[in-house]
């Protein structure tokens, strides 16, 4: 079955980024001057998926706003003549069909994606985490969608990383398929210690799941931080579940562009490296940066 449907979580509550986020939701924080859950969106167009659903929570409108018409700014653009900048506010209210729901109570992951089961119903569908960007050049979904194609059931995005980074992921255990970068899971542990973690492959934010996924969230109790963990239902399909019943899970490992708007610091890396690349930015900001570079003091700020 083709794959239309994207489910983006959007709950949170952003409590990193206090106090920017205590009236403006994380997701609407700009990358450049493009807020960061559009980047999602547009990625999740890109791979062809149409209809996209916003789990949403309170003090999130700015959310539905922003994907919908301005008509008031609009007019005012164009009155200016200022195609160019009409032309981005319209594009976001274009995209896609955009849908919200909101998740009530904040019980983890795996219950929002339960949220979503009404409006996915029995098809598979993709869940993004609205943290992590992936870079446009490299894409990863269309290479999911191939191998759910091949192979069946669900399918996580996977990366590499330093193994005393893994207690901030969800990690696999995995086994070679035979194709390069393809993996098959055969265990899933939620942000283990760096002893107890079975690989350092961590599971970043793009799912493709089977909807035989609902059922083991509804078997699963709360996990890790005591929230319904979506890795230990994906765990369940990985260990317990036939493929023909929309069992089995397997993994890509994606080895290109990754930026990461969940955390501080890496949100600042993300807007400097994309500003950077900017056309219309790029030429006048990388020299500037240079010199601010240059005269900082060896070894950051005292």
């Amino acid at each position: 079955m083709r794959v239309t449907k994207a489910v983006i979580p959007a709950a949170g509550l952003g409590t990193r980024f206090l106090p920017a986020t205590k009236a403006t939701p994380k997701e609407m924080l700009p990358v450049v001057d493009t807020p960061a859950i559009q980047y999602v969106v547009e990625e999740a167009v890109a791979a062809g998926l149409t209809d996209v659903l916003l789990i949403t929570g309170r003090n999130k409108r700015a959310l539905e706003d922003h994907f919908d018409r301005a008509h008031e700014l609009e007019l005012a653009l164009e009155h200016k003549g200022d195609t160019a900048r009409l032309e981005a506010v319209r594009r976001s209210s274009e995209l896609a069909r955009i849908h919200y729901v909101r998740q009530g109570d904040p019980l983890g992951l795996g219950h929002a994606v339960l949220v979503a089961e009404q409006h996915v119903g029995d098809e598979p569908f993709v869940v993004l985490l609205g943290d992590d960007l992936i870079d446009p050049r490299d894409p990863l979904l269309s290479t999911m969608t191939a191998v759910r194609e091949r192979h069946g059931g669900s399918v996580v995005a996977l990366m590499e990383v330093p193994r005393e980074q893994i207690h901030l992921y969800g990690c696999a255990a995995v086994e070679p398929t035979g194709q390069d970068d393809v993996v098959r899971v055969t265990d899933l542990v939620e942000k283990p210690s760096t002893a107890e973690a079975p690989s350092s492959f961590a599971v970043i934010g793009r799912y493709l799941l089977d909807p035989a996924v609902f059922a083991e969230i509804k078997a699963t109790g709360p996990g890790r931080g005591g929230e319904i963990q979506l890795t230990d239902a994906l765990c369940r399909l990985a260990t317990t579940t036939p493929v023909a019943q929309g069992g089995g899970v397997h993994g890509v490992v994606f080895r290109g562009r990754r930026y990461d708007t969940g955390d501080r610091l890496d949100y600042l890396k993300t807007i400097v490296r994309l500003a950077s690349e900017r056309s219309d930015l790029g030429a006048e900001f990388v020299p500037w940066l240079r010199d601010f570079v240059a005269g900082l003091p060896a070894g950051g700020p005292a």
